[in-house]
């Protein structure tokens, strides 16, 4: 038998076991390794595409973190979203016809039980057939949407989004000048979906500005919080048959060719139920946040013994950071993602109640200037007990505390423009957390231990154990005082008035830190006393430029360094009603004082007529627990 004869011999064997497995699986594997499919004539009817979907989820490789069925059900409704963004980029339209919705739920819904067999997402994820044509304030078309945003704000659209969204800080940028976008929507006649106009930032951004397309993994990564990593390339069938026929050996080629399928067949069955419980990047936030979904959706569930592993066992020399609620630790997946694990200590089943008060909060928000919750991961083991951890990013450049007050030496001393930089982005991070949502979060614990930093030294507010929901129309809640001391207001220490001012003092606090160097409650001129009272004392003396600590590298002018100490003097007014909003400081920040109007200085100084009220230290110590003695606090009320 001749060499060609043989080579005819072993393909055709190998076609009639491929044939063979397509009968059953609805998926033929010709002999060049690659998977084909075949389509359903549902789709004939249905103009949107789905082969390039098709096409991502049959080439990735099963995830190594397992979604429960709420996220999974969330990451399949944004492949809608993928589907018709494609659709707009091709046709110009946010929506297929009308008459077609049917036909394309069908189709996707066909889809999806290609790859999970026995899952049905109309069953198991509710009839959402209308995710095919819902519209944001009736605008169906591309013309329509680019209508209703200024030519300004969309070439800052263009400037961020056209590009490679493969970085955080790629991705960050566009996604948070689309979050601005959903100011001019309201202004459309009809009635629009927070999730659905989101959505269409979204869809515009991938098809239209983004030059690489919506099916681009890093676009949908970034914009979908869909990942579909790339499969780890392996031996295919076609070139084992051409080594065996060149050994000459017709048992060898026709074995290997045959134990080639059968490895093919069996990692496709064996991977079937994993196809599409895609990694969702981030649950995220409520209306028009950079964030670009509904909220309410779940977190990723990890598992513990994923975790133990990218801890190594939750080894000391992975301890980034401690806590009162436990220790942090850096981890790393077998993808080589890096992670942060925040574990708390000393659980049980009474922690439920503010673990998962913590996640909700986390989950709930997606900024630029907020840390992102990658998942969470409860536990009930017979020795360790109960079991609560938190995975978030992990930040390369830790905390705003170890760069202000790190041992002398072990750090560079940051610049005031990185100074200012990380002021902005914190403000802007608290002014969405108060404007951006609804209802709206305060943070309780702004503190320079809770601002994290990137490598680019942007800043992302952390840890939301102690946050509490604001909702419209409160002016302030009644709480248990929490928090930590020299960042906590006075009204909040003394009567327990949480209100958004609140955070505006604690962030005031930062702000005054960032600019003298010193802690908020630390020996100052050989005596206790917080931070406040101390810059206080200086700015009433027409001593604001004092309060600057000298070292601090690329200073601006003097006249221009006051006007940042009189607006954290603002912050951390003793009077509520005298602090601006958050919203207002960012605007302040963002200002060249340089080229406008300067802050006045009577802005900042109390009244003479109002009356003054010294309380003691021994009222404070009633409301914030510490183990050092506490100075007086001088209040001004009306």
């Amino acid at each position: 038998m001749s060499p060609f004869q043989l080579l005819f011999l072993t393909v055709f064997l190998v076609s009639g076991l491929s044939l063979s497995s397509s009968r059953s699986n609805n998926v033929s594997i010709p002999d060049d390794g690659h998977i084909s499919l075949t389509i359903s004539p549902l789709e004939a009817s249905c103009p949107l595409n789905f082969d390039s979907l098709r096409k991502l989820v049959h080439e990735s490789p099963p995830r190594p973190v397992l979604t429960d069925m709420p996220s999974q059900c969330k990451g399949m409704f944004r492949a809608v979203l993928v589907l018709r963004s494609e659709y707009l980029r091709t046709n110009g339209y946010f929506l297929p016809p009308p008459d077609t919705t049917e036909a394309c739920w069908q189709s996707f819904r066909s889809l999806i039980s290609e790859f999970i067999k026995g899952f049905d997402i109309q069953t198991s994820c509710g009839d959402y057939p209308e995710s095919m044509s819902e519209t944001c304030y009736n605008i169906t078309s591309q013309a329509e949407f680019e209508r209703q945003i200024p030519a300004q704000k969309m070439q800052e659209i263009w400037h961020y989004c056209n590009q490679s969204l493969d970085t955080n800080s790629a991705c960050d940028s566009c996604t948070s000048k689309l979050s601005s976008l959903g100011d001019y929507y309201s202004q459309v006649p009809g009635t629009g979906n927070v999730s659905v106009c989101t959505g269409y930032a979204a869809m515009y951004a991938a098809a239209i500005v983004n030059h690489l397309g919506p099916t681009d993994r890093a676009t949908m990564r970034c914009l979908f919080a869909l990942s579909f990593p790339s499969k780890p390339s392996r031996f295919k069938p076609h070139k084992i048959i051409f080594w065996a026929v060149l050994s000459g050996s017709v048992i060898l080629g026709i074995l290997g060719a045959f134990f080639a399928v059968w490895f093919c067949w069996a990692r496709t069955k064996k991977s079937e139920g994993k196809k599409l419980q895609v990694l969702v990047r981030y649950e995220t936030s409520s209306e028009f946040g950079p964030g670009l979904y509904a909220r309410g959706s779940n977190p990723v569930r990890f598992k513990f013994q994923e975790i133990k592993e990218a801890t190594r066992n939750f080894s000391m020399e992975n301890i980034i950071g401690k806590g009162a609620y436990g220790n942090v630790y850096k981890g790393i997946f077998p993808d080589g993602t890096e992670v942060a694990f925040k574990r708390f200590k000393n659980c049980s089943i009474a922690c439920d109640a503010s673990f998962k008060h913590e996640v909700e909060v986390i989950a709930s928000i997606r900024h630029v200037n907020l840390v992102a919750l990658r998942g969470y991961c409860t536990k009930t083991l017979p020795m360790e007990g109960y079991q609560r951890i938190i995975v978030c990013d992990l930040l390369h450049n830790g905390s705003l505390h170890d760069h202000l007050f790190a041992i002398s030496g072990t750090t560079t001393k940051l610049s005031w423009q990185i100074r200012l930089k990380i002021a902005l982005g914190t403000a802007r991070g608290l002014a969405y957390l108060h404007y951006g949502l609804q209802p709206a979060i305060i943070h309780r614990d702004i503190k320079a231990s809770n601002i994290l930093l990137d490598e680019e030294f942007e800043p992302q507010v952390a840890d939301f154990g102690l946050a509490k929901f604001n909702y419209e129309g409160t002016t302030h809640l009644t709480t248990k005082v929490a928090g930590t001391l020299g960042y906590v207001s006075p009204e909040y220490a003394l009567y327990g008035k949480l209100s958004k001012k609140s955070d505006v003092y604690s962030f005031g606090v930062v702000l005054l830190e960032l600019l003298s160097g010193k802690k908020a409650y630390q020996t100052i001129e050989r005596k206790n006393e917080l931070l406040t009272d101390w810059a206080w004392g200086l700015v009433n003396e027409g001593r604001a430029l004092d309060v600057i600590d000298e070292k601090i590298p690329e200073m601006l002018m003097p006249e221009l360094m006051k006007q940042y100490v009189l607006i954290a003097a603002l912050c951390v007014h003793p009077i509520v009603e005298a602090r601006p909003t958050m919203d207002q400081i960012v605007k302040i920040l963002e200002t060249d004082f340089s080229i406008n109007h300067k802050v006045p200085p009577e802005a900042y100084a109390a009244s003479p007529s109002r009356d003054v009220i010294d309380f003691s230290s021994d009222s404070m110590k009633s409301s914030v627990t510490t183990d050092e003695s506490i100075p007086s606090v001088m209040l001004i009320v009306e």
